[in-house]
C-alpha cells in the first residue's frame, strides 16, 4: 500500500526543503486554488514559529524556514497576480514589527493588495517603531499594515502602535492594522489597533472596508 504524503504543512514544519516544494508543485499542476496552498504553508510557519519560542528551534530554523517559504512564494505569486485582479485604490504601508524577521506572509499580503489596485510601500522586517513612524509621515497611506508572527513580539506591535498614535495626532486619522497567523481580537485589543486579520484574503477586505469609511 502506498504511504499517504503528508500534509504541506507537516513537511514545512520539520523543515523539509524538497517534500514541501515538491509538494507545493504537484498541488499546483493538479489545479488546487494558491490561497489555498498559501494557507497551509502559513500553518507550517506558525508551528516553526511555535517551536521556535517553546526552544525547540533557534534562529536557523526561522532562516531555513523563510528560505523554503521564499521559494514556495516564487511559485505561487505569479500564479496569485493572475488569478487576483481588482480597481481598489488607496495607499496602503506594511511593516513587519521589530524582533520579528518573518516576511512571506506580509508578501503575499502585498502582493493581493497590489493586484486590487493598492499602492503599497514595504518598510520591511524587523522595523523599530520609530521607523515606521517616519515611514508613515513620508508616504501618507491610508491604512498602516503591522506583521507579526511570533507573540514573543506583541510587545513590539504595542510600542510601534502607541508612538504611530502620538506621531500623527496632526494628520488625519490613520487606521493602524495588525496581520499575522497568531493575532486575534484579544492581541488586537493589547496592542490597542484598529482592526486584525489572521490571512490575507481577511487583510485585504478588512482595508476595503476602512478606506470605504
Amino acid at each position: 500500500m502506498k504511504t499517504p504524503k503528508r500534509p504541506i504543512s507537516e513537511s514545512l514544519s520539520d523543515l523539509n526543503e524538497k517534500e514541501t516544494i515538491a509538494a507545493v508543485e504537484e498541488r499546483l499542476e493538479l489545479g488546487d486554488d494558491p490561497i489555498r496552498i498559501m494557507d497551509q504553508c502559513q500553518e507550517g510557519i506558525i508551528e516553526v514559529g511555535r517551536r521556535y519560542e517553546s526552544g525547540e528551534y533557534f534562529i536557523s530554523a526561522l532562516i531555513m524556514a523563510g528560505e523554503i517559504m521564499r521559494q514556495i512564494s516564487e511559485i505561487l505569486l505569479p500564479v496569485l497576480k493572475k488569478e487576483i485582479t481588482g480597481k481598489a485604490s488607496g495607499r496602503i504601508l506594511l511593516a513587519t514589527v521589530q524582533r520579528d524577521i518573518h516576511f512571506i506572509g506580509k508578501n503575499i499580503f502585498k502582493v493581493l493588495l497590489q493586484c486590487t489596485g493598492y499602492t503599497v510601500q514595504d518598510a520591511g522586517e524587523d522595523v523599530p517603531p520609530e521607523k515606521i513612524l517616519e515611514a508613515t509621515l513620508a508616504f501618507s497611506p491610508d491604512v498602516i499594515g503591522l506583521s507579526c508572527l511570533l507573540s514573543s513580539c506583541y510587545d513590539s506591535m504595542r510600542d510601534t502602535v502607541a508612538i504611530l498614535k502620538e506621531g500623527t495626532r496632526d494628520l488625519e486619522t490613520i487606521p493602524r492594522i495588525i496581520i499575522g497567523g497568531r493575532v486575534n481580537e484579544k492581541v488586537n485589543q493589547y496592542v490597542g489597533a484598529d482592526g486584525w486579520a489572521d490571512d490575507a484574503m481577511i487583510g485585504l477586505r478588512l482595508c476595503h472596508k476602512l478606506i470605504r469609511r
